[in-house]
């Protein structure tokens, strides 16, 4: 059986236009032209797993890059799992200011939507800060 990994990139995880922008002033802002936005899942929050981001240096030979929007995306395939069909925006009103994961596989997420529980039901909660 063979796999299109092209196919799969491309639904893993979308990023908007605005946070497209963010993420290419953020690289330029750290001097890092060829940098990326690593998205990640880590255990914890008070719903069961965390979602992280960080500007990335360099990619990892496991990783999985997504081309889009002039931004280059990385997912290790640990959190990949957890992304599938996720959109990343960048929020920045009155309420809130920041990054954010709209994630078709949570089936609950806590209030400030930092944390998510996926259907599987795994992932430990912990009390919010």
């Amino acid at each position: 059986m063979t796999t299109d990994f092209e196919t799969i990139e491309q639904q893993l995880v979308t990023i908007t236009d605005n946070a497209a922008t963010k993420a290419k002033a953020l690289l330029e802002a750290r001097e890092l032209p060829e940098g990326a936005l690593r998205v990640f899942v880590a255990g914890g929050g008070c719903s069961g797993y965390q979602y992280g981001m960080a500007l990335a240096r360099s990619v990892e030979d496991d990783d999985i890059v997504i081309d889009q929007a002039g931004i280059k995306i990385v997912v290790d395939p640990e959190s990949a799992q957890y992304l599938q069909g996720a959109e990343i925006d960048y929020v920045d009103d009155i309420m809130k200011s920041g990054f954010s994961i709209y994630n078709p596989n949570a089936v609950k997420s806590c209030a400030c939507g930092s944390s998510f529980q996926a259907s599987s039901g795994e992932g430990e909660p912990r009390p919010c800060c």
